[in-house]
């Protein structure tokens, strides 16, 4: 690093092209700049933007290696630099401004805009993952347990159940965001295993990797639209640091033992999940429930008119839950066919 006054700036630059393949570019960093003037030397491109108070950087890249030369001209607005605003940008709700890291890496930031042009405010997913939930699909189905894995797997079930309703009883906004806290993990767990699988056999996984990582991320997101609702308690939050570090584990072990009996306790676990929404939309009809405006991530991930309620809500997340029975119902059996996943398609975007 050498000192340099801003007159010769140009200079440096120029005397850094030492071969015909360089390259080098200016990052100015600053508070006020007055005016940019564009240095143009023999085989070197570049701006050099002077300015009152502030700092800039030139590097240039001669055989592969990194020169840098630094000129300074205060230490205060340094610690101003390092952040630079932007419009407003929205993660998990409406924020009023966001600071965007200043970097020299070349990855700008994403500008995505809806269908009329507007800008699109959430950074957790895309206009083009957004959909319109099938309501049609059939509530009513059921695998009935057979073998002896079922049974366990239904009355393990069962039995989950059990605290549930002790806990929360009819607080069914609080015991939605516990559900799928939980509901969020089977899909990312055997979408990993089946990923480390795949590599380890260099072989395709049938579409099951994404199916199940789209599972969870559904979840997950059903998880970022209650929380809009229903804000949990500290001592609800500290339950989900434990319920979600032994069923993660648990089922972690249980789908490398035996992936039959994991997607069939899934099934199962989505079937409660369809009932315990079933009787939300309960409370909400007999007005137990106030049916507050639903919240705009909702509205914009399934795709919702911009007067729907919370009613719409429960419904497109109950009709998700009921895809996600059929999937990891349809999984098992196909373990319980002798078969492996791969060997069957997966209904990638089955909603």
């Amino acid at each position: 690093m050498m000192m340099a006054s801003r007159g010769g700036g140009v200079k440096l630059a120029s005397s850094m092209m030492l071969v015909s393949r360089s390259f080098s570019t200016a990052i100015s960093r600053g508070i006020i700049a007055k005016e940019a003037v564009t240095a143009k030397a023999v085989e070197f491109h570049g701006d050099v933007v002077r300015k009152n108070i502030g700092e800039f950087w030139v590097r240039g890249s001669v055989f592969g290696v990194r020169h840098g030369s630094t000129m300074s001209f205060g230490e205060k607005d340094q610690q101003k630099v390092e952040m630079k605003q932007t419009q407003p940008v929205a993660e998990g709700g409406d924020k009023e401004e966001k600071k965007e890291i200043a970097s020299y890496w070349g990855v700008p930031p994403s500008r995505v805009t809806k269908e009329d042009g507007a800008e699109w405010k959430w950074n957790c997913f895309r206009p083009w993952e957004t959909y319109s939930a099938d309501l049609s699909i059939d509530l009513k189905k059921h695998h009935v347990p057979a073998t002896f894995l079922d049974k366990m797997a239904y009355w393990m079930v069962k039995a989950l159940r059990f605290p549930t309703d002790l806990f929360f009883q009819r607080r069914y906004g609080c015991r939605a965001m516990m559900l799928e806290t939980v509901a969020a993990v089977p899909g990312m767990v055997g979408g990993m295993l089946l990923h480390c699988k795949s590599l380890r056999r260099f072989e395709h996984s049938g579409g099951w990797i994404k199916t199940l990582l789209d599972e969870a991320e559904n979840e997950r997101m059903h998880l970022m639209t209650f929380m809009e609702v229903a804000k949990p308690r500290w001592y609800e939050r500290a339950l989900v640091i434990t319920v979600q570090g032994v069923f993660l584990n648990a089922y972690f072990l249980g789908y490398i033992i035996s992936p039959k009996f994991a997607h069939r306790m899934v099934g199962y676990l989505e079937e409660e999940a369809i009932h315990s929404y079933t009787e939300f939309l309960k409370e909400l009809d007999k007005g137990n429930i106030e049916n507050v405006p639903a919240p705009a991530i909702a509205v914009d991930y399934w795709r919702l008119p911009p007067d729907a309620t919370l009613r719409d809500v429960v419904l497109v997340v109950r009709a998700d839950e009921a895809h996600h029975r059929d999937v990891n119902h349809f999984a098992s059996d196909i373990h319980y066919q002798g078969r492996e996943l791969k060997e069957a398609p997966a209904p990638i975007g089955y909603h």
